[in-house]
């Protein structure tokens, strides 16, 4: 069993005994900790929470014990049921609540359950808060309210709201969507996609549409990382049904991967880059994306005239970068889109009506859109090291070593070459470096990290 604690949430395989894996006394005690935080950050007399989840198996059982937990500690709560993460998000903001709980472990296999914090703005919390919520759940400090004080909860859907929402966007053109008359599939992985992309999709006047894997049933028809490892069957199915495009999500929705027409897949790493480009050319301005994301949205930035600047690896802190910077476009190379002008979170439904306008006005076909933007590869690599060893100071020592570089040390080290990169990350939990190198091609990114890794080897 796996219990894992972090200022963004808590997460663990469900079962086993308190401490040790996700089981009742542990979403208790950190559903009341982050009540108890809300005491903190208001000073309404009665909070209100909205509470949203994914459609694992264990999402009923933590949905009810999250939910009571909240109404014993005084807090009223809007429960939204099944839904997307982007969705709960906005619904924080339009519900004027002090803050928000998203029940899923994201793209982790089925045994796994997590609580997503949010904060009033419908935005993950920041590292102090979160230290915060941790340090009142080790102390189990906090206070149940009395019987007059209990909180009530209510039900509503947000689905419909949300959809609306990505609709009203400017630059969400239904009528070119409407007019190009796409066939459309997506793998919606069994989980929450199944509800939102459809009605998403006939609301877009997407007549044609390809489900797969589209019962919200918890049970992963795959791997539910979208991945092309993972997508080899997904990929098959759009080689002989005859759409257009097709899209796939993670189990909340807040990932997007792409799936041209010919079966062959966009790359997760371009949903992004595509996306800032058909945003940039109407709406120009600067883009950010995570030290791991590939220099294809930087290149693309540029060819428009804008800067591109780099953010540590994590949704809050591409979320800062984006502020400081006035950032029109940004996210995360995993398929994380995160368009201001809908909300500071990565929204897998924004992406897709961004990519189907974007498509609908090229007169290309999917796989031809992907062409016009350079091709580079991301090689994934770690190395184990001894617990003695002292990984910061290897990362010094790298950094030192390639002085006369671009080096950039927000997060770990990445060096940036002429036309590559090598972004070295310490585990938090492991005494393991990891090794993100992109390059142009496959082979040059692999040798790349191979050089890489002798270096570091070196240096032990």
């Amino acid at each position: 069993m796996t219990l894992i604690k972090s200022i963004s949430g808590i997460r663990g395989t469900i079962g086993g005994r308190p401490g040790d894996g996700l089981s009742p006394v542990d979403v208790v005690k950190y559903a009341a900790s982050y009540a108890k935080w809300l005491e903190s950050q208001s000073n309404e007399s009665k909070k209100t929470v909205v509470v949203g989840r994914d459609a694992r198996i264990s999402g009923e059982m933590v949905e009810a014990l999250v939910c009571a937990t909240l109404n014993g500690m005084g807090c009223d709560v809007v429960n939204i049921g099944l839904a997307t993460t982007p969705t709960t998000e906005i619904a924080v903001t339009k519900e004027k609540a002090q803050g928000g709980i998203i029940l899923t472990a994201s793209h982790n296999p089925k045994q796994w359950n997590a609580l997503k914090l949010l904060n009033k703005d419908g935005e993950f919390l920041s590292a102090t808060d979160g230290q915060a919520i941790l340090e009142f759940a080790d102390n189990e400090d906090f206070d149940f309210a009395d019987v007059d004080d209990l909180g009530t909860t209510v039900t509503k859907d947000y689905t419909d709201i949300h959809v609306q929402d990505v609709l009203n966007l400017e630059l969400v053109d239904v009528d070119a969507i409407r007019k190009a008359d796409f066939s459309v599939a997506f793998d919606a992985v069994n989980s929450v996609g199944g509800i939102a992309i459809p009605a998403l999709l006939k609301a877009l006047g997407v007549k044609t549409i390809v489900s797969i894997n589209e019962e919200p049933s918890g049970h992963f028809a795959h791997v539910p990382e979208p991945l092309p490892e993972n997508l080899v069957e997904t990929c098959n199915i759009v080689k002989t049904s005859n759409v257009d495009v097709c899209f796939v999500v993670d189990p909340d929705v807040d990932r997007l991967s792409i799936i041209s027409e010919d079966g062959s897949m966009f790359n997760e790493e371009y949903s992004l880059v595509a996306i800032a480009d058909y945003i940039l050319a109407h709406n120009p301005g600067n883009t950010v994306s995570n030290l791991s994301s590939s220099r294809a949205l930087r290149v693309v930035t540029e060819k428009h005239g804008w800067k591109y600047t780099a953010a540590a690896v994590g949704e809050v802190n591409v979320v800062a970068k984006m502020k400081e910077t006035n950032a029109v476009i940004g996210g995360e190379g995993n398929g994380g889109i995160i368009y201001p002008k809908s909300h500071y979170g990565r929204d897998a439904l924004v992406g897709i009506a961004l990519f189907l306008s974007q498509l609908a006005k090229s007169n290309l076909k999917c796989s031809e859109l992907r062409k016009t933007y350079p091709d580079y590869f991301i090689s994934k690599n770690k190395i184990e090291l001894t617990p003695e060893i002292d990984v910061n100071v290897i990362l010094d020592q790298m950094k030192e070593k390639h002085s006369e570089d671009e080096v950039n040390d927000i997060d770990g080290v990445k060096i940036d070459f002429e036309n590559e990169w090598v972004h070295l990350r310490k585990s938090n939990t492991e005494p393991i470096i990891r090794i993100y190198a992109e390059s142009v091609s496959p082979e040059a990114s692999d040798a790349l990290a191979k050089k890489i890794i002798t270096e570091i080897k070196s240096l032990i």
